[in-house]
């Protein structure tokens, strides 16, 4: 069965994914039932919105349901400028409508209350059970416990929501000779290099404002997870009187009306503490019983379908799968399209495409008008059954740049409009 695809599967395959010349046309999945298949998505940021548009982009046999708590999604890609005024949070905010109107995906805001895969069904949190055929999961994440942690007084404003307006209110409220802490979880966490971009967009504003404040990064990994070489120039070059960079500083207590924050090492107190807790799959995962990685944080997947190795007929991208893949927007998207892809075969009978590939990038400011970008490719690898980095397909940019600033937005853009439109 699988050889049966091979042969057309390549040309697809490389235009999904943008690699080929625009994106294939005709629906894939042949009627092998007389019913119209259900898919039904959970969750609406660029891995599940992306599911949902191409599953109708590519067939038009199939009905789709995306099911969003939310009315509409407010992007973390770029939301580190609404800290220092460059964004504003209605310029990051999208709406489903155009998923609904140019491809007839059926929208439904709600938020699932559990799933019975035995019967294939999903309950809604009013009783209103669906059924489906295939199930696309992309919930996100959830932050897991930090000791003596407030999260509404240290706000981590990682989620698309008004937190990241609320964080700037108290960074502008700083006052001289102020001091802002960010602290970054040990990886994996969502969008790597963020933490570091955010710890950057603050040393910015407070240099361009004369804040003379101090910008206190606590990293719980041993060296910083990505972009190195550009981050750290940042902290000890261009930021060498704002920025203190400390490794290995894991954060095991927090004093939330002190502002206080206790390390194995030290202790430290700052008048703003932006506290990124530790991540782990969303709870629609652990409540179902998926997260079934060796760290049972994450859920285990076959990365040709991004199907469950926990319950079959479900398929998790996006934050909660627990490939190894980067968890951030621009790789969601490219997963979503491998298993959207994936599912119109398994449906049609055939075997999901054997070779797939997942580009990870991403843009990151580093002062108010410079940028820098990364860049890696991942390929599924048949001894281990894993998608694996293919070396030497890192790539950073040797400085941040202006023409790099500029080229961001046309990223961001391109992302926005291939998930949303």
């Amino acid at each position: 069965m699988r050889n049966k695809v091979s042969g057309l599967s390549r040309r697809h395959f490389l235009k999904m994914m943008g690699l080929g010349v625009g994106i294939a046309a005709a629906p894939i999945l042949t009627k092998a039932t007389q019913s119209r298949p259900h898919i039904i998505v959970v969750g609406g940021g660029f891995g599940g919105a992306t599911a949902a548009k191409y599953l109708r982009h590519w067939s038009k046999d199939v009905d789709v349901t995306l099911i969003e708590a939310n009315a509409s999604y407010q992007s973390p890609i770029l939301s580190n400028l609404i800290l220092n005024g460059q964004r504003s949070l209605e310029q990051l905010n999208f709406s489903y409508d155009k998923l609904a109107k140019n491809y007839g995906v059926k929208i439904i805001q709600a938020k699932v209350k559990s799933i019975h895969s035995g019967k294939k069904q999903v309950e809604l949190e009013e009783g209103k059970k669906l059924s489906y055929d295939r199930l696309i999961l992309s919930p996100g994440i959830q932050f897991m416990d930090i000791k003596g942690l407030d999260q509404k007084k240290n706000l981590h404003a990682w989620m698309p929501n008004s937190e990241i307006l609320q964080l700037k209110q108290q960074i502008a409220s700083i006052k001289k000779e102020g001091v802002f802490l960010i602290s970054i979880p040990k990886k994996p966490y969502r969008c790597p290099p963020g933490p570091y971009e955010r710890a950057c967009v603050v040393a910015d504003y407070f240099k361009r404002k004369k804040v003379g404040g101090k910008v206190i990064v606590l990293d719980a990994n041993a060296k910083v997870t990505v972009n190195a070489d550009n981050f750290m120039r940042a902290f000890y070059e261009t930021y060498k009187d704002i920025v203190e960079y400390v490794p290995q500083s894991l954060v095991e207590e927090v004093d939330s009306d002190k502002g206080v924050v206790i390390t194995e090492v030290e202790n430290y107190h700052a008048d703003v503490l932006n506290i990124i807790p530790p991540h782990q799959a969303s709870a629609l995962i652990h409540d179902n019983g998926l997260a079934n990685d060796k760290t049972e944080r994450w859920a285990a997947v076959d990365p040709l379908s991004y199907e469950s190795t926990q319950t079959p007929y479900i398929h998790i991208i996006g934050d909660s799968q627990g490939t190894g893949q980067p968890k951030a927007g621009h790789i969601a998207n490219a997963e979503a399209k491998i298993c959207a892809d994936a599912v119109l075969r398994l449906l049609s009978g055939y075997s999901p495409y054997d070779f797939p590939r997942t580009n990870s990038a991403c843009y990151t400011p580093i002062t108010k008008n410079t940028a820098t970008w990364i860049t890696s490719t991942y390929a599924y690898d048949v001894s281990s059954k894993k998608m694996k980095l293919i070396k030497g397909s890192n790539g950073t940019s040797k400085a941040p740049t202006e023409e790099n600033y500029h080229r961001m937005y046309d990223w961001a853009n391109s992302l926005f409009g291939d998930t949303f439109s």
